[in-house]
């Protein structure tokens, strides 16, 4: 046995069996070193993986903190979380209680001395001026107000007092603040160095369009809203029209989230998809503001375009076009300075141009399906597109042998023959129906939706008011019953002369490269 467990072992056994034996223990130290080292290794390897999952853990909950603050850091370099101040104006305490008062801007000898005419724009513009206390918020796509080189007489002055007026705002303790895609205004300049603040909106950037807006905001109780610019030419040489909305805090709240939504895009290349909520829209066309406009219930709200620049819950221009076509009862009347439903866009290197249906269509199956009777007022002017008038002649054929159809087009101009025309006479920008009305800041031209910034008012009023006339429907209905009854607005089968200016025009338009042509 003794022999059995050396050998077992290894052990070498001596020759002589009196010899004595002698056996190290042998097993039992080696086993017992063996198991102390089995544990050791398993406690070491369970310290070892809890030590990996504690390290795991640790740099997973860095990363997550590196995320997260690196995704504040985004949020709060594209937009400023608090916002710009609205001056402890809030929905509750804002008023509704509001006047309006309908503004143009006739040129000299357009109409008989006896024509109806409303306040005068620059009138308007002067009252606003005297109503600032605190601020005065303004965006316009032109600034151009002095005349020097040009002339310095009659109507023409208007645009260099108003200059005047602004600059001397900062002594009356006014904030003056404007907002511009212009990068080398004269005048925004003199404005700078005499205390207003101007941010510059890099529309190229975001949507290769313009800054179209036209705009003001007081103290952020009254606003302007229309197709007259900060250009000497529309309180001279062309017709303007807008509307002048006082005391209505409500309303110019809201129109100021739009001015506040372009300041934040100051100095930026890109839209953040993140956004304060005071830039967010109050009111909108599913949730309009309810107010008493001049003593009468009505209701409003402010949509911009294009998409891109539409915050949340803001109402797009088009959308709000569609809403007035589509409601209209009986009558539309729409002047605009041109009408062309057509986007151009540019893909690799060509232009690319498709049919632009979204006021087209509307406009179609208002007059068809609905019997309403529509009327359109288009200027004629330079730089009138020439497919302008193929879609003219398609929507008038549309009451072709129909019963109770009515769609008749005009097209508004001074000259009937051939010459110079610098500028369109008719720069309205509007639409007026039986129970609503639209003014912005488009011509309605697909590529203007498309890719420039504009802003558009809506005002509803109840089908059954009495005293129709004196609302601000009423007025802006008469003005426009005005200009489609002057002999300024002619039919496009006016006379010979006039159709052979609109044939040669597109024999042009045919010769030239059609990328080219402006839309």
């Amino acid at each position: 046995m003794e022999l059995f467990e050396g050998a077992r072992f290894g052990l070498q056994v001596p020759d002589s069996p009196a010899a004595p034996v002698y056996v190290c223990p042998v097993k039992s130290s080696s086993s017992s070193t063996i198991q102390q080292q089995g544990y050791s290794a398993s406690i070491f390897l369970k310290h070892k993986e809890k030590l990996e999952k504690t390290q795991q853990k640790c740099i997973a909950i860095f990363a997550l903190v590196c995320c997260f603050a690196v995704l504040v850091a985004l949020f709060f370099s594209s937009v400023d979380i608090w916002g710009d101040s609205e001056d402890g104006i809030t929905e509750e305490n804002c008023s509704r209680n509001c006047r309006t008062v309908l503004v143009e801007n006739i040129p000299r000898d357009l109409f008989a001395t006896n024509a109806k005419t409303s306040v005068p724009l620059s009138a308007g513009f002067h009252k606003l001026l005297d109503l600032a206390k605190y601020s005065i918020e303004v965006v316009s796509p032109v600034w151009n107000l002095n005349s020097w080189d040009t002339e310095t007489t009659g109507s023409v002055k208007q645009g260099q007092l108003l200059f005047q007026r602004l600059i001397g705002l900062k002594s009356r303790g006014v904030k003056l603040k404007i907002a511009s895609s212009l990068t080398n205004s004269v005048e925004l300049k003199t404005l700078v160095a005499h205390g207003a603040e101007v941010i510059f909106v890099n529309m190229t950037a975001f949507t290769r369009g313009g800054l179209h807006s036209s705009f003001w905001i007081v103290d952020r109780k009254h606003i302007y809203i229309g197709s007259g610019d900060m250009d000497w030419r529309s309180f001279a040489k062309r017709k303007e029209l807008g509307v002048m909305v006082y005391n209505c805090s409500c309303l110019a709240l809201d129109l100021h989230r739009v001015f506040a939504f372009y300041w934040q895009l100051h100095e930026r290349d890109y839209v953040p998809t993140i956004w304060s909520k005071r830039v967010s829209a109050l009111y909108n066309r599913h949730e309009p503001l309810e107010l008493q406009l001049n003593e009468t219930e009505a209701t409003t709200y402010v949509s911009t375009s294009p998409e891109l620049f539409c915050s949340k819950d803001r109402t797009k221009d088009i959308d709000a076009i569609y809403q007035v076509i589509h409601n209209a009862k009986t009558f539309i009347f729409i002047s605009v300075t041109d009408y062309l439903p057509i986007v151009n866009r540019k893909l690799r290197g060509s232009t690319v141009t498709r049919y632009w249906s979204l006021i087209d269509e509307v406009i179609r199956e208002a007059v068809v399906l609905r019997g309403v009777k529509v009327r359109m007022l288009i200027t004629y002017w330079e730089k009138t597109h020439p497919l302008t008038f193929n879609f003219v002649s398609s929507l008038k054929s549309l009451c072709f042998q129909l019963h109770n159809c009515s769609m008749d087009v005009r097209f508004f101009s001074q000259k009937e023959t051939k010459g110079d025309i610098p500028d369109p006479l008719n720069h309205n920008k509007y639409m007026v129906t039986d129970n609503a009305l639209y003014i912005g800041n488009h011509n309605w031209v697909g590529s203007e939706f498309s890719v420039n910034a504009g802003v558009g008012l809506v005002i509803m009023m109840q089908n059954n008011l009495k005293n129709r006339g004196r609302t601000i429907l009423g007025q802006v209905r008469a003005a426009f019953d005005r200009d489609w009854r002057s002999p300024h607005a002619k039919s496009q089968q006016g006379s010979n002369n006039q159709n052979n200016i609109y044939r040669e025009g597109y024999s042009k338009w045919q010769r030239e490269n059609y990328s080219k042509h402006p839309l």
